[in-house]
């Protein structure tokens, strides 16, 4: 099992992708395997920083211009490889019916969400994400993870909450349709071209800060999706 998890490592790390943990389902809340039964075990895939740009724009160069959502494409092609290769299910946070993705990786890695949603992680702040999850329907043993220290609660200024000129986030919840409408806008520009200025103004995570190319490729996703 050891190799098997060095060898998954190995395939993630050339495509600038992560092991973000795992843990064993119950039976009670267990999705189907590759195979139909239902699975033990998970080990969730995911990006620290903008690590994967390089891969994704090399594999887009090659890949028609009209492609949807390029960036779930890609990733689904390289975690679905891993996936064949190793015996495993492979899912994403875009398949429907949605999976629970932010529970479960809330569960394999120990850490809370930030006043923004995104999860806070302890060493990239907020600059990373998840790109899928390997489902196996034997259990694999993965060792005890640590709860996470939550950098939120010793924030006690809360720049995430001040920055946004449309005060699209809040402790009542993010205002879609505001951030929305002002992205859009005529005043959206320094969104548009480098990203949430909430999401820019946490003070955790710096080094693994997106750079501002990656930051207006997903806010552009974000302004086509509300379409």
């Amino acid at each position: 099992m050891r190799g098997m998890i060095e060898g998954i490592t190995a395939a993630l790390d050339a495509n600038g992708l992560v092991l973000r943990g795992g843990f064993a389902f119950s039976d009670s809340d267990a999705p189907h395997g590759a195979s139909g039964a239902p699975a033990r075990s998970i080990l969730l895939v995911g990006q620290a920083g903008a690590a994967p740009w390089r891969h994704f724009l090399r594999w887009r160069e090659q890949q028609p211009q009209a492609i949807a959502n390029p960036l779930d494409a890609w990733s689904r092609e390289i975690i679905g490889a891993i996936a064949e290769k190793f015996g495993a299910r492979a899912v994403s946070p875009s398949d429907k019916p949605y999976l629970p993705f932010q529970q479960w990786a809330m569960r394999a890695e120990g850490l809370k969400p930030s006043p923004l949603g995104i999860l806070m992680n302890p060493q990239y702040g907020l600059w990373h994400a998840y790109r899928g999850a390997l489902l196996f329907e034997d259990e694999i043993a993965l060792p005890e993870r640590a709860d996470a220290v939550h950098l939120c609660d010793s924030c006690i200024e809360k720049p995430c909450l001040k920055s946004c000129p449309v005060d699209a986030y809040s402790r009542e919840g993010f205002a879609y349709q505001a951030c929305l409408a002002h992205v859009r806008g005529g005043n959206g520009e320094p969104c548009r071209s480098g990203g949430c200025l909430d999401r820019n103004a946490c003070p955790y995570g710096t080094a693994y800060r997106y750079p501002p190319e990656v930051q207006a490729f997903h806010m552009a996703s974000f302004a086509r999706a509300g379409s």
